[in-house]
Parts: C-alpha cells; structure tokens; sequence
C-alpha cells in the first residue's frame, strides 16, 4: 500500500458540508438555499486552514546552498542507516545545486527533508507491508519537520544533529547499525535493515519502564531504566492465529481471572465442560471459571487493547521446554508470570506471599499496578550482540520479512519537483 506523507493528510481540501458549530449556531444553509444555488460558502475548516497555510510556509522556505549541501551530503550516506539514497531524490538535489535557480533549490531541498524526515523518524515502510502492525508512532507531524527547517536554514542547528535526533534512541538499533556497517553478507544485511526499520516504526524513546515482547524469539521482557530486569519464555501465537504487533498499557493484574471466550473460536468450546453459558439475543457466550484448567491460567495482565490480546498464565507449562513455542490463538502466555505480576505490581503490600494468598483463595482478583506501564508487542528476527561480536536471528515464523525488504527496495524515485509547486511526499 502506498502512503501519504503527513504534510498531505493535512493539505485535503474543505468540503461544504456545514460544520458542527455552524449547525449550533444556526448558520447551516437550507435545503431552499442549497436549491436554489444562494447558499453561502461554508467557511475553511480549521484542521484544514492550518494545513493549507502550513503548506504556504513551507513553499516559502529558502534554503541556503549550505544547509541543502548538507542534506545532500546527509541523504548519500543514509544507507548507513539501512535505507536507499535513491529515495530521497539526491539527483534532482545535485542538478538544483549546480543550477542557479534558488527558488527550484528550495523546492527541492524541501521536498528531500520532508521525505528523509518521516522515514528516519517513522519508519520507510509503512501500510500493508508492515502486516499486522498496530502500534501508533507520533514521533513527527508537518508542523515539527517545518520548524526543523525553519532551525537548519537558520544555523540554529546542523541537518546532521537534526536529522539523528529522529533515529530510535534503543540500544539495539545503534547495534544493528554497527553490525549492517561489518556484514558483507547479502542475505544478513536484508535481514538487519528489516529489523532497523521495525525498531523506527515503534516510538523513538520506548520509555525509563516499558514490557517488550519479541514474537520471533519466544521472549518477553520489563525493563527499567535501560536495565532488563526480568526475561521470561513465552507462547505466541500459532501461524494459523498470529499474534499481532501492538502498544498496550499494563495498569494491573487480575489474578484467578476468568476467561471470556472470544466469539472466533467459541465453536471450539461449544458442548465441552467446564464452561458456563450466557445468553445475549440470539448468541449464546462462553466463559471458564477460574481454576486450576483455566485457559488463562491463574494470573492475566490488565492491558485493555482493542485486539483483546495478553500477557496470561497457562495450565500448559510443558509448552515452555520446547523451541519452537507457537501455539496461542494469538496472546502471550508467559513462563513464570506470578514472579514477572510482582515485578509489574511493584507494591511492597503485594509481596510474593500476599500474591501467593490471594491465588490459593480461588477468588478473583485485580491488583492496581503502582506504575502505569507501556506494554510493546513487536516482531524482530535478528538481533546484534555487538559486545559480544554475533547476531542472533530468529525464524521468521509469520513470513513477515519478505513484504517489509520489497518496500524497502522496490520503491520508484520520486517524481522531479518544480521551483512552483511542493511535490508530495508520498512514496
């Protein structure tokens, strides 16, 4: 799927159907009016005034031959970072700059930063080729890249310091980095730039207390201040059912949970014991009661999400001896999940005996973490040990490698802009 660069979401034209307020104000046409073509123009929506005018504002940019040699410059050895220089247009830059023509050198220049930024910032591969991917990433709007070249062109800051404030601030990222600038092997080096480009789709800076779970690798982890202070083997989804890549918030812990069986495998339940019916309508729902056969087990993090995926406990702890650990309809059951609930919790009230209490009791439970905390479900197939001078790959279980690596080198040039219109950003 191609996408649009955030300057053109904010460029739509207005419509004119009256506007809420319009509509309070009493100020909306008639049907009488609009018949007879005397109805008044409906004003320019606000979102959209701003985007127009923005546009404006950027079409007026007049960048120094310095600061667009520096983009140059910067956007040759972009593939430092994994990405093609190709995309960012930098023959049409060299002909602006060996041309006398300041107004087309802008356009240019412009267009080349727009581009550069949103990648570097959100990542080149965006929509479908991402497949599954439901994470939001409000790193860069029109507005924060406008005012980055209102800086460069100023001299209040370098394209170079500008353009690496958008890189991942994640350790991982600076390693892989370092370990694309050693491989000489093709395939390794693919497999690196996927991944670089994954760690740019999530936010820049995860946070000082974030969860992150890596399908590939069967591994979730919370970490604290750049410190992984707990790492524990997990159950992901199956081929068949794939766990998606998501942003949730972990505000607590339901320990002896029931299990709201979801409508899409409720056919598989239908019939067995164990489960309690309810009736809604003409469609019948199926819950589990806590206990020891539960599906959730008996500890089920609290991270409302609209996909209705979890980190839970499991009655099936053999899962957790083997390597290949794909299994779930899709959520994240987790080895040892009462120690990383006590983790999370992080509440001296909510010790492992006080946990270990109110487990035995049978009675359901929710527990209020004292840190609200942001849970990241990703999906990365290698990592680099750069202290360690290796790379760990991971199956690519959901075939999710493919599809990113043939947008990240199949994408045209861009079109060549001109000294009077603002090319779109869109890849």
């Amino acid at each position: 799927m191609k996408y649009r660069s955030s300057l053109l979401a904010l460029t739509l034209l207005a419509t004119a159907a009256p506007s809420f307020a319009q509509l309070q104000r009493g100020e909306a046409p008639t049907p009488e009016q609009i018949q007879a073509g005397e109805a008044p123009a409906a004003p320019e929506p606000e979102t959209e005034k701003a985007a127009r005018e923005l546009k404006e504002q950027m079409a007026a940019l007049h960048w120094t031959r310095t600061a667009a040699q520096d983009l140059l410059t910067y956007v040759q050895g972009v593939a430092v970072e994994g990405l093609e220089p190709k995309d960012y247009a930098p023959d049409q830059l060299t002909t602006a700059l060996a041309g006398a023509d300041d107004a087309l050198l802008s356009t240019a220049a412009t267009d080349t930063f727009l581009r550069i930024s949103s990648d570097l910032a959100l990542g080149h591969v965006r929509g479908d080729d991402r497949l599954a991917w439901h994470t939001p990433d409000t790193d860069i709007d029109a507005q924060q890249q406008y005012d980055m070249m209102q800086r460069v062109i100023g001299g209040a800051a370098t394209v170079r310091d500008t353009l690496n404030s958008l890189l991942p601030t994640h350790p991982q990222y600076a390693e892989l980095r370092l370990l694309l600038a050693k491989t000489t092997d093709p395939a390794l080096r693919n497999k690196v730039r996927a991944n670089m480009d994954r760690w740019r789709w999530l936010p820049r800076d995860l946070g000082r207390r974030y969860v992150i779970v890596n399908v590939p690798a069967y591994t979730v982890a919370l970490v604290q201040d750049g410190q992984v202070i707990a790492r524990h083997p997990v159950v992901v989804g199956k081929p068949s059912t794939p766990t998606p890549q998501i942003n949730a918030t972990a505000t607590g812990v339901i320990f002896n949970p029931w299990w709201e069986v979801p409508d899409s495998i409720s056919h598989e339940v239908q019939g067995k014991k164990g489960y309690v019916s309810v009736k809604n309508g003409d469609k019948i729902h199926y819950r589990m009661p806590p206990g020891p056969k539960n599906a959730l087990g008996q500890v089920k993090l609290v991270m409302p999400n609209s996909l209705a995926i979890y980190l839970h406990d499991t009655p099936s702890k053999s899962l957790f001896s083997r390597p290949v650990r794909a299994f779930s309809h899709g959520c994240i059951r987790t080895q040892n999940i009462v120690h990383f609930a006590e983790l999370l919790i992080d509440d001296p009230a909510w010790d492992r005996p006080a946990i270990d209490k109110v487990i035995a009791s049978g009675k359901t439970t929710r527990v209020n973490a004292t840190v609200r905390t942001p849970v990241y479900i990703a999906y990365f197939t290698v990592a680099a040990r750069a202290n360690e001078g290796g790379v760990i790959s991971y199956v690519d279980i959901y075939g999710r490698d493919k599809p990113v690596l043939a947008a990240l080198s199949d994408k045209p040039a861009p079109p060549a802009p001109t000294a009077t219109t603002l090319a779109d950003s869109s890849h």
